[in-house]
């Protein structure tokens, strides 16, 4: 399950992404993380879902790296 991150149905939490936040958008530096919650309401978004990750952090999906396992990794 590897995409871009602009279409809502291919996120859900417990999945590993790359999201970019708001105070980086002009870099585009990366927070990698665990989504927690969705937080855009719409099925698509072109610049990327919202989501909150679970450590707190908040930004839009820029890819999505697949399902966390038991053991920490990505599939």
């Amino acid at each position: 399950m590897v995409g871009d991150g602009k279409d809502r149905g291919t996120i859900c939490p417990g999945v590993r992404v790359d999201i970019v936040q708001k105070q980086d958008q002009r870099t585009g530096k990366k927070t990698r993380g665990t989504v927690k919650e969705i937080l855009t309401n719409s099925t698509y978004h072109p610049h990327g879902i919202k989501v909150r990750l679970v450590d707190g952090k908040i930004g839009r999906v820029c890819q999505i790296l697949g399902e966390e396992t038991l053991s920490g990794t990505s599939l």
